[in-house]
């Protein structure tokens, strides 16, 4: 899917697949840095965070076992509700290990506060955060992000991973949803 493919679904491309890619590469030389000759544990945040994942776990330069989690607290809505339920746990255990959550997204940052004290309480050596997108005027909380590739406006956005009612996830670009499309 492409952004012809979008039609008027389609508000605005906020960023391109080469500025991800750029963005990411940059981001994975300062963890390659940071976490050199610790133990490290990437841990997805399902859905979402699949694309970032991905590309960002391929352009790391040592060998960086991953697990992944699904949590929810949006149902099919575009707003956070704040309740988090755990719908797949770790396999990994956690003790001792260098944790950094990769996410697609950082709205309110509900959720996240959230998972990094579960993760926190679970014995591991520390519990950092890298997101691809950031949205600092929705944050209700604050939370500590070691690594951000973009901070973007509070929009509904869509693409690399985000989705709306499970569409619109394979997108290579991140965009904005034109409002008709959900209703805003």
């Amino acid at each position: 899917m492409d952004v012809e493919q979008m039609g008027s679904d389609l508000g605005q491309v906020l960023l391109t697949k080469e500025q991800i890619d750029e963005r990411l590469a940059e981001m994975a030389k300062q963890i390659d840095e940071d976490y050199a000759g610790k133990n490290l544990l990437l841990v997805g945040v399902l859905k979402g965070a699949i694309y970032v994942m991905a590309d960002l776990s391929r352009l790391l330069s040592q060998s960086v076992p991953m697990d992944w989690m699904a949590v929810s607290s949006y149902g099919s809505g575009t707003k956070s509700s704040g309740v988090v339920r755990i719908l797949k746990d770790l396999d990994s255990d956690l003790t001792g290990r260098h944790v950094l959550i990769v996410e697609d997204i950082i709205d309110s940052g509900l959720t996240l506060s959230w998972l990094v004290g579960n993760l926190s309480s679970r014995g591991a050596a520390s519990v950092e955060i890298a997101t691809l997108l950031r949205k600092p005027e929705a944050a209700k909380v604050e939370v500590d992000v070691r690594y951000v590739g973009f901070d973007i406006p509070n929009e509904f956005v869509i693409g690399y991973g985000l989705d709306y009612a499970e569409k619109y996830r394979n997108l290579p670009f991140v965009g904005t949803l034109a409002p008709h499309v959900y209703g805003g």
